[in-house]
């Protein structure tokens, strides 16, 4: 990040990333995207950019947390958390926060790239990669391939950012986010021929020195903590009280009550209805681009003249936090459910039955769909089930509910077991019942 493009008063790195003004101006932007929110979430929330704009991030923090408090289904309050978060050096935190902002609407690119940023210093790079994919289109160029390559895939990055230099894109910004690009590849050769012609050769080694010690593996969360200009600590995830899940709408609330209504019959036989789980992370992608030396694709441009801007790989996000830092805190008496051992699933065997396990309810039949893959791939134990998806009227609105069939009622409640082990929900009950709102004729899909 550079001086041109800091959001604070902080003294950038000598690494030079740099993203766009979209995402240098993150905090101002935030400022003029509250919305109508309740008088205690407005006040909270100018607290928490007052505290941003200072560079206090753990006071951010405790402003913008109670101003999600006030106003929780505020895609612009989430994301003034996010924003809190980064700052404060919280990078799984943040990833959390981003992504509620995102589901509840927000898909800027500056909060698509903050996300990225944040998995990729978590070490979640499969889902980075993904994220940046699926908006590629809405990021500049120069943004995406440095945020592919912080994503663990440098090849797709200098892919990118090579392409943009081919097409005419020949700046600073480019051509130094290239060089890290090449550098985080291990093909020093190309990153220096480019960096040199931004940076004074008296600052060239130590600028090249300090991208090799950040190209270690184990140092995701501090290449991008150096690209914010932030300081990595400890994070034990976003607070469970503050969850989306835990504020739904109007519309889950009906769809809540009525599969607990169907899981709940006089003897007693089904366990609680579930709300959507959250989503699966994606499968990485290859990073099978060869690593041939990107110079031979382009002329190389005449050498600019340095100016007093740092140039180099940049991008504007903000902080993030420790790879190994769980996603949520335990909060009063309701700590997060510990992911099931590698026992516990081991001593699992689905026996074929007439039984039934109900994972979520959704409102169209493509959300019930993408839930069904991501089932899929959080629970292997699914391998060889029926897929069922089964539409509903719940009071005059539709429902698709999700469950998965062929169990025998032994295994169909161990199954659940190990699914609300996990944090998950779930509800066992027998194909030949006929759950409240259900239409005669369930869409079932059987997976082999």
């Amino acid at each position: 990040m550079s001086k041109a493009v800091a959001t604070t008063k902080r003294n950038p790195r000598t690494i030079g990333l740099a993203l766009t003004s979209a995402l240098a101006t993150a905090t101002v932007a935030l400022a003029g995207c509250s919305g109508k929110v309740a008088p205690a979430a407005a006040h909270s929330a100018e607290a928490a950019r007052a505290a941003l704009a200072k560079g206090k991030g753990d006071k951010a923090v405790t402003a913008a947390e109670a101003a999600v408090l006030a106003a929780p289904r505020e895609a612009a309050t989430r994301a003034l958390l996010g924003a809190a978060y980064i700052e404060a050096g919280r990078f799984a935190s943040a990833a959390t926060a981003y992504e509620e902002a995102m589901a509840l609407g927000d898909t800027s690119p500056r909060t698509v790239l903050t996300r990225s940023l944040a998995l990729s210093a978590a070490g979640r790079y499969a889902e980075a990669q993904t994220l940046l994919a699926d908006h590629q289109p809405a990021i500049d160029a120069a943004d995406y391939g440095l945020a592919m390559t912080l994503a663990g895939s440098p090849s797709q990055g200098i892919e990118a950012l090579s392409n943009a230099l081919r097409y005419g894109e020949n700046s600073p910004k480019l051509r130094q986010n290239l060089a890290y690009a090449f550098a985080l590849k291990g093909d020093w050769r190309s990153a220096r021929h480019l960096a040199a012609q931004d940076v004074s050769a008296d600052k060239l080694a130590a600028r090249l020195g300090e991208w090799a010690e950040l190209s270690a593996p184990q140092m995701a969360a501090q290449r991008v903590a150096t690209l914010l200009g932030v300081t990595v600590k400890p994070d034990t995830g976003q607070p469970v009280h503050l969850t989306l899940a835990r504020f739904p709408t109007p519309d889950q609330l009906a769809a809540e009550t009525a599969t607990r209504e169907a899981a709940t019959p006089p003897t007693a036989e089904l366990a609680e209805a579930s709300a959507e789980l959250p989503a699966v992370p994606a499968t990485a992608e290859s990073d099978a681009l060869p690593a041939a030396d990107a110079l031979a694709r382009y002329e190389a441009p005449a050498p600019v003249a340095v100016s007093n801007t740092p140039a180099a790989p940049r991008i504007t996000l903000p902080q993030a936090s420790p790879v190994s830092a769980p996603v949520r805190r335990a909060f009063a008496a309701k700590p997060v459910p510990a992911k099931p051992s590698r026992a516990f699933r081991a001593a699992f065997v689905r026996q074929p039955g007439a039984y039934r396990v109900q994972l979520g309810s959704y409102a169209t039949m493509t959300g019930a769909s993408e839930a069904w893959t991501r089932f899929q791939k959080r629970h292997p134990e699914l391998k060889g089930a029926e897929r069922v998806i089964t539409k509903a009227e719940v009071r005059g609105r539709t429902y698709y509910r999700v469950a998965a069939g062929g169990f025998a009622k032994a295994s169909a409640g161990a199954f659940c077991g190990l699914v609300k082990q996990a944090g998950g929900g779930c509800l066992a009950y027998a194909a030949a019942r006929s759950l409240p709102g259900s239409a005669p004729r369930p869409a079932r899909v059987a997976v082999r």
